[in-house]
């Protein structure tokens, strides 16, 4: 429970100051939204008003994913066989949830809490069984699917209707990687996400109404799963994938590549195993901040020197990190959704920061906090900063191997050396489970997300009262009523902050 609240509580901040600061895909589809009015549907984030209930998850899940910095899962739980293929996914979706308790109008906190575990569970052990990223699909199918499932579910939907949800979602509506590629990403890879949730819930709506789908998706021949691994007529190799349409053992009757394993009870949830972000950043990154910081707080004389006293620095990291966001061809971003997947300009925008203070605390908790990366961070006028730009041409890359490739998704294994003008070496050595990691065990979790809330809830809010009284709604929700769940996001938005974009 308290897990699922803090990932909930993160979530709405990321979404609500994504708003404030007139991020492009948020805001264009939070307008969208208010045109489709629906009398018995749901809100978007800062208003009362009623809309088509996909229209506010699409609007609500884009803005929660905007700044990419909310809860994020590898798919990778060795307690359970089969369970860990290493697939990306973040904690995206809670707006389903919302979206279903405003419809009913009878889901409680607690209630709405628990179909949130659950949303996390499905889109959680789907993660961990099968890689979508391996056939370049986009991760965002298995909240989809989950979505879908929680939302009919809520709604009251019949078994035989939420598999026909869930099989028209697979069968009409997977999104492929084109999404993230190239060296400037545009408004798709955050809505990603959103885009799909929408399709999925929209497809549970259709199901409800009694249009029916494909029946078992999941050991479909045909569809994405059986497809890319096949379970009978030819060996499972992403390598060696026998598509010939001649081999009708191939595309005949057979189980699913994967068995699914959901928790019921006891303390072993995905959720449980999902990580935070302290800040804004790609997760991927979080091993070298970490280091970074390690290195800032255990040798002084690195922020007082200042720019010019460091010669290069080198991040050893594992794959996929190293090939994404360790990608040369991203040490020139030009857009914020790019900068965030660039690990240099992560890292420089975190060591500015400290190299201009001259100093920094002398714990990891309060450094976390101090050298905090905030949308601002990735705004136009940070983009193009000279300080930050110097700083990435001193940066280079290793690729770990091996040893490293190994490590990864049980942990991040990465690893952090700069070299000072004079000789000395600063080595993080091999960081595995940073701050916000699920198995690290010595951050103040609360207490930097605390911090992490207040930055974001001071971008909405006139003044830290009102920012402070927000957050202990979302907090609190364990307890709240349906009323209450069902006017959760709503907030005087005439008085949020005024700002000009962040992006220009």
């Amino acid at each position: 429970w308290e897990r699922v609240e803090m990932f909930h509580t993160d979530s709405v901040m990321c979404g609500v100051s994504a708003l404030a600061l007139k991020t492009n895909a948020p805001t264009v589809l939070r307008e969208e939204a208010l045109t489709y009015p629906d009398p018995k549907g749901a809100t978007v984030f800062g208003s009362g008003v009623r809309c088509a209930p996909e229209k506010a998850i699409v609007a609500n899940a884009s803005a929660v994913r905007e700044w990419d910095s909310n809860g994020t899962v590898f798919g990778f739980n060795p307690n359970i066989p089969g369970h860990t293929a290493g697939e990306f996914g973040h904690n995206d979706f809670y707006p389903v949830v919302m979206a279903a308790a405003q419809v009913t109008g009878d889901v409680d906190g607690k209630k709405a809490l628990l179909a949130m575990i659950c949303l996390d569970e499905i889109r959680g052990r789907l993660a961990e069984v099968f890689s979508l990223k391996s056939y370049k699909i986009d991760h965002v199918v298995h909240g989809a699917i989950a979505s879908a499932a929680v939302y009919g579910a809520l709604l009251g939907a019949s078994a035989e209707q939420i598999e026909s949800a869930i099989g028209m979602a697979v069968a009409h509506y997977v999104p492929f990687r084109a999404i993230r590629a190239g060296k400037q990403l545009s408004d798709s890879k955050g809505a990603s996400a959103a885009i799909s949730t929408e399709a999925a819930v929209l497809s549970m709506r259709r199901a409800m109404r009694g249009f029916v789908g494909p029946r078992d998706i999941f050991r479909n021949p045909e569809a994405i799963f059986r497809f890319f691994e096949p379970t009978t007529g030819t060996p499972a190799s992403q390598d060696n994938i026998d598509i010939t349409l001649g081999n009708k053992v191939r595309w005949g009757v057979g189980p699913s590549p994967f068995n699914l394993v959901l928790s019921t009870a006891g303390s072993d949830f995905a959720v449980c195993g999902m990580h935070f972000k302290l800040g804004l950043y790609e997760h991927q990154s979080a091993g070298a901040l970490e280091g970074l910081l390690s290195a800032l707080v255990h040798n002084p004389e690195l922020a007082a020197g200042g720019a010019d006293a460091i010669e290069g620095i080198n991040i050893v990291a594992y794959e996929p990190a190293f090939g994404i966001i360790g990608d040369p061809a991203k040490k020139d971003p030009k857009t914020r959704q790019s900068a965030d997947h660039s690990m240099a300009f992560i890292v420089s925008r975190i060591l500015i920061k400290a190299l201009k203070a001259g100093k920094v605390p002398s714990t990891m908790d309060a450094a976390w906090m101090d050298l905090m990366l905030s949308p601002y961070d990735y705004g136009k006028d940070a983009l193009y900063d000279p300080e930050t730009r110097a700083m990435m041409a001193k940066i280079s890359f290793s690729h770990g191997g091996p040893a490293f490739d190994a490590k990864y998704p049980d942990g991040i294994p990465t690893q952090i050396d700069i070299s000072l003008k004079g000789g000395k070496q600063i080595s993080s050595g091999m960081v595995m489970y940073p701050s916000g990691h699920a198995r690290n065990t010595s951050a103040d979790l609360r207490k930097i997300l605390e911090h992490k809330n207040r930055m974001l809830g001071d971008i909405v809010f006139s003044d830290r009262s009102a920012v402070d009284a927000f957050v202990q709604r979302l907090v609190k929700m364990e307890s709240a009523s349906a009323a209450e769940v069902a006017k959760l996001y709503d907030f005087d938005w005439s008085a949020m902050r005024s700002h000009d974009c962040i992006d220009g």
